[in-house]
């Protein structure tokens, strides 16, 4: 069956009597009131504008002449019967087209995605040393990678957890891609005692192996339970616990919660190649990574 094509405001409008209210209903919708009380001055008339003939004489005696008092303001205000057509009209045409509430929707979110995008580049570009070649970042893949690829995470994150083995591929498939890891702990305590013993096991070598221990551990992880995935993977306990409460972890926390915040941040997983950025886990998380590491690795980068 087919659909006949939603009537157009205007030809709306244009059947009605009150056509000749078309412009300010439209273009005032928000302002209706604002718009009654506005005052305008009339433009002059022609005769009083146009280039005259008259005879010098007759000129100089109309120069002469006291100049004419200025014409009074008048008040463009609507009547209420005028303001209710308006509203009526506007009225009845939205909910006989309610789709265009959601048409207005998508257009402002695709506004809003946009801007977003934009501030991003910027805050991007002005933080890009610290994002992508902080020497104390714990990483994962080639050191020396032509292209970085950075991920924001908490431990206890459902879709940090899933996002995992997309950075295991991406790792494993492409040899020359490398992997930044912002330690982002938002959730709760516990994240931030995972995200503790993580940083110091990195400073014996081993990161990444319990990075991918403590992703893949189903349950809430916490000191208690990190700790136990590290001794299986034979890190020396003690010095484990002795690194966890340094200045140093504290302050690489830190950084990278300051770091999220200047890139406007504000949940787990978030990636970032270059100036484009993957928010959350989308089931095609690893062609997403790709993609970007090819097309950035053609188009060079010079900070990523």
């Amino acid at each position: 069956m087919s659909v006949s094509p939603r009537p157009s405001l205007w030809r709306v409008l244009s059947e009605r009597r009150a056509a000749w209210l078309v412009v300010p209903a439209v273009a005032a919708l928000a302002g209706l009131v604002l718009l009654g009380g506005r005052t305008v001055t009339p433009a002059p008339h022609a005769a009083e504008t146009a280039e005259t003939t008259t005879p010098a004489p007759a000129a100089a005696a109309a120069a002469a002449a006291p100049a004419p008092s200025p014409a009074p303001t008048q008040t463009a205000a609507f009547t209420g019967d005028q303001k209710k057509a308006i509203e009526d009209i506007v009225k009845n045409y939205l909910i006989a087209n309610p789709e265009i509430f959601l048409e207005v929707q998508s257009a402002l979110e695709a506004k809003m995605e946009k801007e977003q995008a934009e501030k991003l580049k910027v805050a991007i570009a002005e933080n890009a040393k610290e994002i992508y070649r902080d020497p104390h970042a714990d990483i994962a893949g080639n050191p020396d990678g032509d292209i970085t690829v950075v991920e924001f995470f908490d431990y206890n994150c459902g879709y940090c957890k899933r996002g995992l083995s997309d950075i295991v591929k991406l790792v494993e498939n492409d040899p020359k891609v490398r992997v930044v890891f912002k330690e982002l702990p938002i959730l709760s305590k516990a994240s931030e005692e995972a995200s503790r013993v993580a940083i110091a096991a990195g400073k014996q070598g081993k990161y990444w192996e319990m990075h991918r221990e403590m992703l893949s551990t189903k349950g809430v992880l916490n000191e208690t339970v990190a700790l136990n995935i590290a001794g299986r993977l034979g890190l020396d306990i003690d010095k484990l616990k002795q690194d966890m409460k340094s200045p140093e972890v504290e302050a690489e926390i830190k950084k990278s919660e300051d770091l999220a915040k200047k890139m406007g941040v504000n949940g787990t997983p978030h990636f970032l190649v270059g100036d484009r950025a993957i928010p959350g886990a989308p089931e095609d998380l690893y062609e997403q990574l790709s993609k970007h590491v090819a097309e950035l690795r053609k188009e060079g980068c010079s900070y990523c």
